[in-house]
């Protein structure tokens, strides 16, 4: 051993030996904080028991069709550009767990937002401007409608089309399009699609997190590998190299 640590190579090689266990040790850490967050996404995911939904062949449905599942798959891959992972959509276990499957669902409330239809009253306030007068007529999904006089006491009915818009594409200064608005992407759409995407978020980053620890474990391999080898070809050195023959 004395030999070894008086060779500039055989130094090396003890160095890299020791870093390679501060490179297992960060492996194992790392490993076993995302397996505790697997188990914990697991569990938050069983709670809530979200599943999706499939038919005898294994292929998605929305509401026992495939042609829903499939327009909700198109809004998630080809209008949000996520990257779907196919291995994350079993029928075996349909189970909302995995990223994609978080988005999945986050783009089946946000296609039947997208796609629905509101059914609106509009109150004599609704429909009464700024210089205090009620309006004659309103917009009712781009239809002028006459407002009956006197004022019904139930209101006045609109069916307005959402057609496609998100929160911020409606007119607010139209009566009918501030009031579906809050109709169609209402407190509980919005919190479902927050959920949805931290759950998304979180299997994304324990999946990064596991990718880096068997980064280091890697690198543990790779450098105590090369700090055996340096060691090895020292003493090899050592074993071949001839005595010294004295002169005296």
């Amino acid at each position: 051993m004395s030999s070894i640590v008086k060779r500039p190579l055989g130094l090396l090689g003890i160095f890299l030996i020791i870093v390679s266990i501060g490179y297992f040790v960060g492996a194992g850490v790392a490993y076993s904080k995302t397996q505790g967050g697997y188990g914990s996404l697991q569990s938050f995911s069983e709670a809530q028991n979200v599943e999706l939904s499939y038919n005898e062949d294994g292929q998605l449905v929305d509401r026992g069709e495939t042609e829903g599942a499939d327009a909700i798959m198109s809004l998630l891959e080809d209008d949000w550009n996520f990257p779907v992972v196919e291995g994350d959509l079993d029928p075996d276990d349909p189970l909302v767990n995995s990223a994609t499957e978080y988005m999945y669902q986050m783009a089946t409330i946000s296609y039947h937002t997208l796609h629905g239809t509101q059914n609106l009253t509009l109150t004599e306030d609704d429909l009464t401007g700024e210089d205090g007068q009620v309006a004659s007529e309103f917009d009712c999904a781009g239809e002028m409608v006459d407002v009956p006089q006197p004022f019904p006491e139930d209101g006045v009915t609109c069916e307005f089309a959402i057609d496609g818009r998100y929160w911020t594409d409606f007119d607010r200064s139209v009566p009918v399009e501030a009031k579906a608005r809050d109709m169609a992407w209402s407190g509980t759409a919005h919190a479902l699609v927050a959920e949805l995407g931290v759950g998304a978020a979180t299997h994304s980053a324990l999946q990064l997190a596991l990718g880096i620890a068997g980064l280091l474990g890697g690198l543990g391999v790779v450098t105590l590998a090369m700090g055996v080898a340096f060691i090895w070809h020292v003493r090899q050195q050592d074993e071949v190299r001839p005595a010294r023959v004295s002169t005296d």
